[in-house]
């Protein structure tokens, strides 16, 4: 069998804030096309965590590798259109899904074609909304453009931040098979936050658990979620 490349690598990742640990000396790699779920209590530095992983929060020791490269040497505006990144509510800019797909190739002088928009927009399921104004999205529609927004960049990776959290079942329910459906076809790596478990147990092919920002176990669903 092939061996499948590791995309993100963390490197004994450390984020202190006074003297309180966030993160606690983490290591973990993550395979292209895989999902790692991030699972553990509430305040297990989840999210820290994730934060670190495209330098919205500097660890304090420690480092990632992108495509074995230690990301310290990606100017930050690369790094995070090649980690891009979902929050928990979408975070869209006033104005039209349009002008929110287009922002980020542009800041790198790139225009992307109607036929690219199109494809964006088909491949979130909400074809024909490139003139919607984003104000008069429902909460499922805003996080499935915000989707689009991030896949706009190209990542290497994408990562995930309780996407699903703010929306009813349906509209979860559509975003989970989006996600899914993303990475069948583009063999994108993912790395999601989740505070729920079945979520975690139908989406990842792996499960780092933490507990006070420490990895408290990680494996295959089997051996974390189910042992």
């Amino acid at each position: 069998m092939p061996v499948v490349p590791i995309v993100l690598r963390a490197d004994h990742l450390t984020r202190a804030v006074g003297d309180r640990k966030l993160v606690d000396d983490i290591s973990v790699a993550v395979r292209c096309g895989d999902l790692l779920a991030v699972v553990g209590p509430s305040g297990s530095g989840k999210s820290s965590f994730l934060r670190l992983l495209n330098r919205l929060d500097e660890p304090s020791s420690g480092t990632v590798f992108l495509d074995a490269v230690d990301y310290r040497q990606i100017p930050p505006c690369e790094l995070r259109r090649k980690v891009g990144m979902v929050t928990q509510r979408a975070f869209l800019f006033p104005g039209t899904v349009r002008e929110n797909l287009c922002f980020g190739p542009r800041q790198r002088g790139e225009e992307l074609s109607e036929g690219r928009l199109q494809e964006l927009l088909d491949r979130v399921g909400l074809p024909g909304y490139l003139a919607r104004d984003v104000a008069n999205l429902s909460g499922g529609e805003a996080q499935r453009i915000s989707i689009a927004r991030a896949l706009a960049n190209t990542p290497s990776v994408l990562l995930l931040d309780e996407p699903t959290s703010a929306l009813d079942e349906a509209a979860k329910s559509g975003v989970e098979g989006l996600i899914r459906g993303i990475i069948r076809e583009r063999g994108l790596t993912c790395v999601m936050v989740t505070h729920d478990v079945a979520q975690a147990a139908r989406m990842a092919t792996g499960v780092l658990m933490l507990e006070g920002g420490r990895v408290f176990k990680e494996g295959t669903i089997q051996e974390v979620l189910h042992a």
